[in-house]
């Protein structure tokens, strides 16, 4: 590093999360250089990011897209594949990787990124669903910082500073709800893509918005709130909050809650993770409690949806069975924004993906990887 400068790789770069982390950076440029991008096949964004960041390289996912976005730009190294994703996560030029990709795909680069001792901003839940055990026990050996990205974890890793980790009697994950929170069971069969991508509150991707629509957004931070806080499921409760401005609680021994509020802006928890533990101005809007009126709050339903106890009991089952939920329900949400699959159904080969496979109960990271391949095969069966 030159002039105390953090040098960055965006993994998900063209993405909502890598798209306000380059906002994020760009007010910040005397702190943060951004050294490496990578995209899947969008490269017409890709490219106004190289025109205005300048990074060392990029990597994009697909080959054919790789070869075009070449033939039209020759002034930066053009990576292709995952094998691409693992080089800049090994690079001496980078101190800090914001892993904001989707699905399982994020667990490979975490690892190798840990390994050669750089800190993690993670947006990429699947991490720590499939792997949280063994990615606790490398952030702990390599001694690098991980810091979360999701504004729900955000939240509570904010609400925690200077306490003592012992004092946890209870974590509260607050959820949206959705866009289906009054949407009665017996519809569920006929909801549309299009109504399942309308969010009330987020912009975000495809995939997590119709995790929130499911809640199994929620089950999947549930899991990850165990592994980064160390506190055990029957300590994780989850409340609806459909204003979204309390982002997350914790609830100590004696009875004090302490709750990180702001407007639903992912730039705010994003900063706070490349800055941790110091904060810095941030320009945006402000909450204005007069205009707020109320906020409410509500037990999530757990028969509409199913998605979150089954996060729970994977967590009770231990080993693999996370990162079979994980892998199943990925299959799923694709195969619904498809068409091939009704949204009533995503729990339930969720559930039966859950029963069918079998559990390594000790996982190393070759049983996760095996786990995940093999319950994608068995789910493409089930539709």
């Amino acid at each position: 590093m030159t002039s105390g400068k953090k040098n960055i790789a965006i993994l998900g770069s063209t993405g909502s999360i890598g798209q306000n982390s380059l906002q994020v950076i760009a007010n910040l440029p005397d702190r943060f250089r951004v050294t490496y991008l990578t995209t899947n096949t969008n490269i017409d964004i890709l490219e106004q990011q190289i025109e205005k960041f300048h990074p060392q390289g990029v990597v994009v996912l697909n080959k054919q897209y790789a070869d075009a976005l070449r033939s039209r730009i020759g002034d930066v190294k053009i990576l292709s594949g995952s094998d691409g994703l693992l080089e800049i996560a090994r690079r001496d030029d980078v101190d800090i990787v914001i892993n904001s990709l989707v699905g399982f795909a994020g667990l490979l680069p975490t690892i190798e990124a840990i390994q050669h001792r750089k800190d993690i901003a993670l947006a990429n839940k699947e991490t720590l669903v499939a792997g949280g055990e063994l990615i606790t026990a490398m952030v702990k050996e390599y001694g690098v910082k991980l810091v979360p990205i999701d504004s729900e974890h955000s939240a509570i890793q904010q609400c925690l500073a200077g306490e003592d980790r012992s004092a946890i009697a209870k974590i509260i994950l607050t959820a949206s709800g959705g866009p289906f929170l009054h949407t009665p069971l017996e519809k569920f069969r006929g909801i549309t893509v299009q109504e399942a991508l309308n969010h009330p509150n987020w912009k975000m991707g495809n995939k997590i918005t119709i995790d929130s629509a499911t809640l199994m957004n929620k089950g999947l931070e549930v899991i990850e709130a165990r592994w980064l806080f160390d506190v055990p499921a029957e300590q994780i409760d989850v409340v609806i909050h459909p204003q979204s401005i309390i982002h997350s609680m914790v609830e100590f021994v004696d009875g004090s809650i302490k709750a990180q509020l702001g407007l639903p802006d992912m730039k705010i928890p994003i900063q706070y993770a490349l800055t941790y533990p110091e904060r810095v101005p941030l320009p945006g809007g402000r909450i204005n409690f007069p205009q707020l009126h109320s906020m409410t709050f509500f037990y999530p339903d757990k028969e509409k949806f199913r998605c979150l106890p089954l996060a729970y009991e994977a967590l009770a089952i231990g080993g693999t069975a996370s990162a079979i939920m994980n892998a199943a329900n990925e299959v799923a949400v694709q195969a619904f924004l498809e068409r091939k699959l009704a949204f009533d159904k995503i729990a339930e080969l969720i559930e039966q993906a859950l029963h069918r496979m079998p559990n390594h109960r000790m996982p190393e990271l070759g049983h996760i990887i095996e786990a995940d391949a093999e319950t994608r095969k068995l789910v493409r069966t089930l539709f």
